[in-house]
This record gives C-alpha cells, structure tokens and sequence, in this order.
C-alpha cells in the first residue's frame, strides 16, 4: 500500500470510492495489467497546445495508475512508453519524449523505492540516448531489492522485433549444442523473449479509442483479456482503471476450454 499519497485522497466521495476499492480487492486481481497509452497528442491538439504537453500530462497519470495498482496487490504494470515506430515523429517530440524518463523517475523515484516498486524495462537499449538509459537504469539498480509491484516500461520496444530476436537467439544456442531444436516448446520459447521474467499479462487497456495492438506484447497476449475506452491517456483516472478492473472480474477466461 501507498502511504504517502492514496489514490482517492482528492475525491469529492473518498468513502464511496475507498469502499469501490476494497470490493475490487475481494475478486479476482490480475497480476499483471498492461498498458497501451494512447491520445497524448490528440488531448493537446484538442487543446491547442503542443504535442509535447500531452505527453508531459500522460506522465502524471502514469504516477496516479502506478499508485493504485500498487494499492491493489498487482504484481506487474507494463506501460507502452516508446515503441520502435515512434523513431518516425518528429525530432523535437523524440527528443521531448527521450527526456520524460529522467523527470518521471528523477521526481518519483524516492517514493518509488520507499513503496517496494521495482522497476524494470523491455526494449532494445541500442539506440536510446544516454540520459534516457542512465535514469532508468538508475531506477532499476535502487530498486532492484524490491518485491513489491513491478512497474515494468516497454521503451523502444516492438513485439516483432523481440520474436525475431528471440528466434535468432534460439538458433545460434542450437548451433552452439546448448539446446536440441526438437526441444522447443512455447515455454522454452517463452524464455528467450524479453518478458521472460514476467507473468504474461491478464489484462491489456489501450485508451483513445483505437482498437489495435500496435506491435505490442504480440506473443504474450495470446489469452489476455482486452479493455478498450475512447478516453484519452491524459483524462484517464483511477475510476477508468478500477471499472477496466471490474469488467475484467466480470469475464470468465476459458483458454480455449469449457467451464
């Protein structure tokens, strides 16, 4: 649990929305709930400010949905920072973008590691700027010791990219007699993505109303249970996150089978 800031601490209905809480807490929580945040640029442009402002908002959401799933005993969130498609904006909102790991991490890391959050990243790091790999890795050394919520950022990360590394590492440990061929399996396969330390997730949000994945955790998904909303990522809230939570409690997961 948050000490310093709970998540309903502003709320005009703090019983209400505490009691909403504790209800969620008694169903089934996912342990791991992912994240495609969408609609910074559109929220700006609705606006009339710069992109750029749109992606400094969806920063703080990203702190207040941190602080609640840690509130609710979810192992994992994963958050879709950076694809490696969004090399194709232009330069000063890359350059923008690279920047907002050192300010997020660099104002909430103390209280990132004072809450058990461990943070973790999956991405290629060739290619991100300096500043951008030392705060994270920063982040992620005084918070290896942790074990409570993995706040897990996928930067510069794209899921083909992954398998078609993942397969390559594959082959060259068959060439190298480390593992026979014949013993692939999607477990071991599992192993050699990027994720191979996390649960896959139960749960992925994607926010502003586009109905796609994005090239994003394509492997991992397989059976994940999907939430769409037409909210953009900078209006969306704790009440978002807790009724994509509810419906979640209110689906049943088969894989493939009956019940």
């Amino acid at each position: 649990m948050l000490k310093k800031i709970n998540p309903w601490k502003n709320n005009k209905k703090p019983s209400s929305f505490h009691e909403r809480i504790e209800q969620v807490k008694k169903e089934n929580i996912p342990a791991h709930v992912a994240i495609i945040m969408d609609g910074n640029g559109r929220w700006a442009k609705k606006r009339s400010l710069p992109r750029i402002a749109g992606h400094h908002e969806g920063m703080k959401v990203v702190r207040k949905i941190t602080r609640l799933a840690s509130e609710l005993g979810i192992k994992t969130l994963t958050v879709y920072a950076f694809s490696t498609e969004n090399w194709k904006r232009p330069k000063s909102e890359v350059d923008f973008l690279m920047k907002l790991p050192e300010e997020f991490l660099g104002t909430f890391l103390p209280e990132l590691i004072e809450e058990n959050v461990r943070v973790e990243m999956i991405g290629e790091k060739d290619g991100l700027p300096g500043h951008t790999l030392r705060a994270v890795q920063k982040a992620m050394d005084c918070t290896s010791g942790n074990s409570g919520l993995v706040l897990n950022f996928a930067l510069n990360y794209g899921s083909r990219a992954e398998i078609l590394s993942a397969v390559k590492k594959f082959s060259k440990d068959c060439k190298e007699g480390i593992i026979a061929p014949e013993a692939l399996t999607e477990e071991v396969f599992s192993s050699y993505l990027m994720t191979s330390s996390l649960q896959e997730p139960d749960l992925l949000i994607r926010t502003s109303g586009e109905i796609r994945l994005s090239n994003f955790m394509l492997w991992q998904i397989a059976y994940t249970e999907f939430w769409f909303t037409d909210v953009l990522w900078p209006d969306f809230n704790e009440d978002h996150f807790l009724e994509a939570l509810e419906e979640y409690q209110g689906r049943q997961r088969r894989f493939g089978g009956v019940k």
